[in-house]
């Protein structure tokens, strides 16, 4: 049975391998599972992953699931590398309750696990976190777009396309962050869709894609026509979104925002596509999370979490180029300096 599910995961997922350099840490292996290979952050994670194994001397595999909710090929991903005697692994899980026992699997066998981007439930489930703070990065766009409407925004119609129906944490903190940033109660903090601000169209979700976003907002435009204010769980998503508006030429009637920082979304952000995005790091995430499977390797040591809070915390900017006041930004030049992908 085992066999059969390796077997399947290598067949499934996208393989990639790093050559080791020999003179420094040949023993050490470390496997990558993101939840596609496709999505220009997961890219970034790979060679951001990729470089500092090649730097330290660490034998690199990578495994992406074939579509965004595939925690089935996670989950064989991880059996591969423990039936592969890696060190560790860095994950972000499609699935972040589902995926648990799979992890403790993995820690059980001494394998260091760190979740990468998306925590995973319970938080601990994974020896560390390395990640966005995505609380903080739904509250910049909220913030952003309350102030950007002022007093429109108390009779905002608002709608929030997510990413899928298993609500992974990186989905529900950023939607949650965006709702208490423009001023919505969001009832359950870990909960999507239990809100009852009246300004509230729905939610739909879009696996994080631009396909996905064009339908989401179809959908939406669908329940209310005035809608005009679309929080998004990331760039391709909303770039599907701004092609759904502009085909039913309400491109500039409705305030997009979104949360990734990838090159083509802060190109998007200059164009006017995007009002505003929060910037994150998936280069620094996966290559600090490299060397730490380099250092768990070579003496034991866990890493641990920023100051004040329970993750490393890897940092983000708002990037627009309509500064609002109170809300801390940086505009798109500075924005493609810093961009990935």
């Amino acid at each position: 049975m085992k066999k059969s599910l390796i077997a399947t995961a290598v067949s499934a997922l996208a393989l990639g391998v790093v050559f080791a350099a020999p003179a420094r840490a040949e023993d050490v292996s470390a496997c990558l599972i993101t939840k596609t290979d496709t999505n220009p952050f997961f890219v970034k994670m790979k060679e951001g992953a990729t470089a500092k194994a090649q730097e330290l001397g660490v034998t690199l595999k990578a495994y992406a699931g074939k579509v965004d909710g595939d925690s089935e090929s996670q989950v064989a991903a991880i059996e591969s590398c423990i039936a592969d005697g890696a060190k560790g692994i860095l994950l972000t899980a499609s699935d972040t309750k589902g995926i648990v026992p799979a992890v403790k699997k993995a820690r059980d066998a001494g394998l260091l696990v760190i979740a990468l981007d998306t925590p995973l439930e319970p938080l601990d489930a994974a020896d560390a976190t390395f990640a966005t703070d995505n609380l903080l990065a739904g509250k910049l766009i909220g913030q952003w777009a309350a102030a950007t409407l002022g007093d429109k925004a108390k009779d905002a119609k608002v709608g929030f396309l997510d990413l899928t129906p298993s609500q992974p944490t990186v989905d529900v903190l950023r939607d949650q962050g965006f709702m208490i940033g423009f001023g919505i109660d969001p009832k359950d903090p870990n909960k999507i869709g239990d809100e009852d601000d009246a300004r509230i169209v729905g939610h739909d979700v879009t696996n994080g894609n631009e396909e996905g976003g064009r339908t989401a907002m179809e959908n939406l435009l669908q329940k209310d026509s005035e809608i005009n204010v679309i929080h998004t769980i990331n760039e391709p998503a909303a770039v599907g979104a701004y092609q759904a508006l502009k085909a039913v030429g309400k491109e500039n009637d409705v305030l997009i925002v979104s949360v990734d920082g990838g090159c083509p979304g802060v190109k998007a952000v200059a164009e006017g596509q995007i009002g505003a995005t929060s910037q994150q790091y998936p280069l620094l995430m996966a290559s600090l999370g490299i060397e730490a499977i380099a250092k768990f390797a070579k003496d034991g040591t866990k890493p641990q979490p920023t100051e004040g809070k329970d993750f490393f915390d890897t940092g983000v900017a708002l990037v627009t180029d309509k500064p609002a006041e109170g809300v801390p930004s940086i505009d798109t030049k500075e924005g493609l300096n810093k961009c990935w992908g």
